[in-house]
């Protein structure tokens, strides 16, 4: 017991001994003052991190939440425009755009919603790649799913006055004849399927397109094959537009007389167009002048132009072995009343010239320029006949294809087919 009294009365004076240097006191202040420093920072530290997730966390949370709500009323409203409730379909609109403004691209439509969702069936699963490959069938399951007595198409808003949903299938299908009507508007046709479902349906009807495939190709054309429905076939096989005319311009330099002092030689710039205007019914026009075509293309609307240089003629469309699709035409001069008898007199000529007809063989390969399909003519051929009639005796005179035959380029005209005349 005494030795170990000794040993801690030893300790007790070696602190004590520290305790009295000033400099061992100052150091070990300094680092309890380090130490409680670097504790509270980094509790402080800490706290901030765990807040500022907590904060994160119930932020998206009403986000969420904010989402849901407004895809929900969004959906409720598309059923009630569906319905009919356009009234109550803009309420509904109106709550879901308060609530997220940009609701509308939020929301996923290839996926079907809950069943317990405002939505209802509005969402249908569609493919992978978002596209429907067969729009005419979807658009007929549609209409039929609807309603056990489908119509082609329903109003948008209520109507007092007799609306074109209540016409029978048969009188809007005569409708849409006179839409496209003798001049073959199909362009109009394709317009009009893009109102709605309904017209999408009637747009596409086999029979207005196997007639419009009879007036270009004829009474032979039966068979669809190889293409796979008649509008195809309108679409892709060539033939020549209707809703426009094919312009050709001509322009060279000519070498004029020499002045008499013969210093001095005149030289011209010639121009001209070729204009080709193409009729369903076959027949076509030719025209060849220096006019502009501002002022000459109106007066090729009708096939009664009152024009004196144009010619008249028909034409007809030729595929040869080669795959290429060829139009020849035969062009000649409109005929002329038979003027008065000649008085016969001393300044009349007894020996008249024989009568003779004049006409214009033109051949020309049908190809496609630029965007336009079927929109290029090309010359093969040219050349006159004179035929006369006292001995019957007919005379070919072949023109050579130079450089001053350029090609016919098409130019769609809207005034052709703004009135129609007759239907398909």
């Amino acid at each position: 017991m005494a030795e170990e009294n000794t040993n801690i009365g030893s300790t007790i004076e070696d602190e004590d001994e520290a305790s009295d240097d000033p400099n061992l006191q100052v150091q070990l202040n300094a680092f309890r003052a380090q130490w409680m420093s670097e504790l509270k920072t980094s509790s402080g530290a800490s706290g901030t991190t765990d807040r500022l997730l907590r904060a994160k966390g119930l932020k998206r949370t009403q986000e969420i939440a904010r989402e849901e709500k407004a895809t929900e009323l969004f959906l409720r409203a598309v059923q009630e425009e569906q319905n009919g409730a356009v009234y109550e379909a803009i309420k509904f609109y109106r709550m879901a755009m308060q609530i997220v403004p940009d609701i509308e691209f939020k929301i996923n439509y290839s996926r079907p919603p809950d069943t317990d969702r405002g939505g209802g069936n509005y969402m249908k699963d569609n493919d992978g790649d978002g596209e429907i490959e067969d729009l005419l069938a979807y658009f007929e399951q549609e209409l039929t799913l609807e309603s056990s007595f489908p119509k082609i198409c329903i109003p948008e808003l209520d109507m007092t006055q007799m609306h074109i949903s209540a016409l029978p299938r048969e009188i809007l299908m005569y409708i849409f004849r006179w839409v496209v009507s003798s001049d073959l508007d199909m362009r109009a046709l394709e317009q009009l399927s893009l109102v709605c479902r309904g017209f999408y349906i009637c747009a596409r009807d086999p029979e207005i397109w196997h007639l419009a495939c009879v007036r270009v190709w004829g009474r032979n054309c039966t068979k669809v094959v190889p293409f796979k429905s008649w509008r195809e076939m309108f679409l892709q096989r060539p033939r020549v537009r209707f809703d426009g005319v094919y312009i050709s311009k001509t322009s060279y330099i000519r070498q004029g007389e020499e002045s008499l002092d013969g210093y001095y030689r005149a030289w011209h710039h010639v121009e001209y167009y070729r204009y080709l205007r193409f009729f369903p019914n076959g027949h076509v026009i030719m025209l060849t002048t220096p006019e502009d075509p501002l002022t000459v293309v109106p007066r090729l609307r009708t096939w009664n132009t009152r024009m004196d240089s144009a010619l008249l003629g028909h034409f007809r469309l030729s595929q040869e072995t080669d795959n290429q699709t060829k139009v020849f035409a035969v062009v000649c001069k409109k005929k002329e009343e038979k003027a008065a008898e000649f008085q016969r007199n001393r300044f009349c000529r007894r020996n008249p010239p024989p009568e003779a007809e004049h006409s214009f063989h033109v051949g020309l390969h049908l190809s496609s320029g630029g965007r336009q399909s079927f929109s290029k003519l090309v010359w093969i051929h040219h050349s006159c006949h004179i035929t006369y009639k006292q001995t019957g005796e007919t005379v070919v005179t072949a023109f050579e294809l130079d450089r001053m035959y350029s090609p016919f380029l098409f130019a769609r005209v809207k005034s052709y087919t703004a009135f129609s005349d007759q239907p398909l």
